[in-house]
């Protein structure tokens, strides 16, 4: 039943290839390696920078800097991915999984200032990620998460693959959530996380949509494809 909701939650937003894929317990995980690492990385980022700020909830995009960076680490995955797909090259799910964090870490930083601008009713005037100290901190814990995740999840069997399911729910949430919190009921009310209880009751709702018809989406593809080819 786990292993059934996880390739269905994973279906239409991945392919899914079992040699491209993180195993746990047995189970597949809903994506693969390089979705893997997004998925983690945009939440890691998000917490992090929110720590690195003192939770300030810094509402303005980040410096040159740090553009440099985002644009560099989101470089990097396209390069393995672009590579590949080209039949350039041959990867490994290890550098799909940093290459996957890289690009995470990156969204994170982006979505970052988008979600305080919306969701809070009180945002600091402030860049994301704006000091060296706190962009070198973000970069550095790029491997270390690449560490946990690589070597220390697999330890939880099933937990695993359901934890990446948590991630890909918890991602897709934090970027609906910018959009539920565009409605007037719900921009810039909160100032504790459970006061926007409604809009994330929304955001989860779109999360959950958007999954069932990604699906939907892909089945009806792979059918035409089948009948075409047929």
């Amino acid at each position: 039943m786990i292993a059934s909701f996880l390739h269905w939650m994973g279906y239409g937003l991945c392919h899914q290839m079992p040699d491209r894929s993180f195993f746990g317990g047995g189970v597949q995980a809903p994506v693969c390696a390089r979705d893997t690492g997004i998925y983690f990385g945009v939440l890691i980022s998000i917490a992090l920078i929110s720590v690195l700020h003192r939770g300030r909830r810094p509402r303005e995009f980040p410096p040159t800097m740090t553009w440099i960076a985002i644009t560099l680490m989101i470089g990097a995955m396209a390069l393995d991915g672009g590579t590949e797909y080209a039949g350039l090259r041959t990867t490994t799910n290890e550098l799909r999984l940093i290459t996957g964090l890289l690009a995470g870490f990156a969204i994170g930083a982006i979505i970052t200032p988008m979600l305080n601008d919306e969701l809070w009713r009180r945002a600091a005037r402030e860049r994301v990620l704006d000091t060296a100290e706190k962009l070198i901190v973000w970069l550095v814990a790029v491997p270390i998460s690449y560490a946990v995740i690589y070597w220390g999840l697999p330890f939880l069997g099933v937990g695993f693959p359901i934890l990446i399911g948590v991630a890909i729910v918890g991602t897709l949430t934090a970027v609906n959530l910018i959009i539920a919190c565009m409605l007037p009921p719900f921009e810039r009310k909160a100032d504790k996380l459970w006061q926007a209880w409604g809009a994330i009751i929304v955001a989860v709702g779109l999360t959950f949509l958007e999954i069932w018809l990604s699906g939907l989406l892909k089945g009806a593809l792979l059918a035409l494809a089948a009948r075409a080819g047929g």
